[in-house]
């Protein structure tokens, strides 16, 4: 960007230790706060009641903390479904609709099973053993049909995977509205309410999908740094060309990363919708639901690439989004600061990314030779 004799310009940085990024990530953290100041002023709050509020509930509140702890399974679930395509250079924008269809298929197997108000036939345990691969298959299947159209036909990944999240938004309407089969029996737009025997297990009031979330983050970062397998993924993601001249397989590559990547967002599926406790239905705003999974994509870049490192990330934003949410009702604040928060997260956040990859030169633009400048002119 050029000013009068001077001009802007975004440079690569020489790489710089992990140190750098952990203190932008900190300072963006800071200026996000600094900045949703603005928020709570303009609403005459007091600021500092304002800050207590959100970080006490989210933090240190007994049910702020499971309330966390909960979206934040969900959020790393997500984040993993847009991260493991990533590292081999594809994006699955399609967790919203990975995400309905492991929530479906999660209550189709009660439903099938004739499980959803009498005893169940089977064990609860395998009931909900079947949920879970259920939800874990339709998300990977979901995901795999768009990965199998990159790699097959090179139809871009991004329009296929948005076109099944607005697909998969009006097949969940279908399923649990008016008629619909999954129907609760109260017709209120929601689906029917899973019956106690399968109310998934849980860990001190933690659903045991926090287990599955904080393995995954270990068993990703080792297939990643580790493995034959996870070496191919990012050799294709760095340099597809030179990865088909080294032997790799592009459609099996693209295949996989898909149908991974789509098991995890079925999974979160089946969490917030079948094991979060006090949910155990698909509830009318479904879609806020699907909405909140894009958050998985900011948690992916903004750890780059890494699992583990996208765990802190993910409570971050959890724990943000349900303080100013309670915060907004506790102190009347106006609609709206939970997604003006995370808002202002995510831009401090990508601008400490971009700084710690590229920086900014000013410089003084040379004068242009008369002759050059008269030649110019004349063009």
């Amino acid at each position: 960007m050029r000013l009068g004799r001077h001009e802007l310009t975004l440079e690569p940085r020489p790489a710089l230790p992990a140190v750098y990024a952990v203190l932008g990530a900190v300072v963006a953290i800071l200026l996000a706060l600094v900045l949703a100041s603005v928020l709570f002023l303009s609403a005459d709050a007091p600021l500092f009641a304002a800050y207590r509020t959100v970080f006490s509930y989210a933090f240190f509140n007994p049910h702020g903390v499971l309330a966390t702890a909960q979206r934040s399974i969900y959020l790393l679930l997500c984040t993993y479904a847009f991260l493991v395509p990533l590292r081999a250079g594809l994006w699955n924008i399609g967790l919203p609709g990975q995400v309905y269809a492991g929530a479906l298929a999660a209550f189709a197997v009660p439903f099938a099973l004739r499980a959803t108000g009498s005893p169940p036939a089977l064990p609860a345990g395998v009931l909900v053993a079947l949920m879970v691969a259920a939800a874990a298959t339709a998300g990977a299947a979901l995901g795999g049909f768009a990965g199998l159209l990159r790699a097959r036909l090179q139809v871009n990944e991004i329009l296929v995977t948005m076109m099944l999240n607005s697909i998969l938004v009006w097949l969940v309407a279908y399923m649990i509205k008016e008629g619909g089969p999954f129907m609760g029996a109260t017709a209120e737009g929601e689906s029917f309410s899973l019956p106690p025997p399968l109310y998934a297990p849980l860990l001190q009031g933690v659903p045991f999908t926090a287990l599955l979330a904080l393995g995954a983050a270990v068993f990703l970062d080792l297939l990643f740094a580790k493995t034959a397998l996870g070496y191919r993924i990012r050799a294709f993601g760095e340099n597809p060309s030179a990865a088909r001249y080294g032997g790799i397989i592009p459609v099996t590559l693209s295949l996989f990363v898909f149908l991974l990547g789509g098991a995890f967002a079925g999974l979160a599926g089946y969490h917030y919708f079948a094991a979060v406790p006090g949910v155990y239905k698909i509830p009318g705003n479904y879609g806020y639901y699907g909405d909140l999974g894009f958050y998985g994509i900011i948690s992916a870049l903004i750890a780059r690439g890494s699992s583990l490192g996208a765990v802190p990330i993910a409570v971050l934003f959890a724990g943000l989004s349900l303080g100013a949410r309670f915060a907004q009702g506790a102190l009347r604040l106006p609609f709206g600061v939970d997604y003006a928060l995370l808002g202002l997260l995510m831009m401090t956040f990508i601008a400490s990314h971009v700084l710690y990859q590229f920086r900014l030169i000013w410089r003084r633009v040379e004068a242009q030779a008369p002759a050059i400048a008269a030649e110019m002119s004349r063009e």
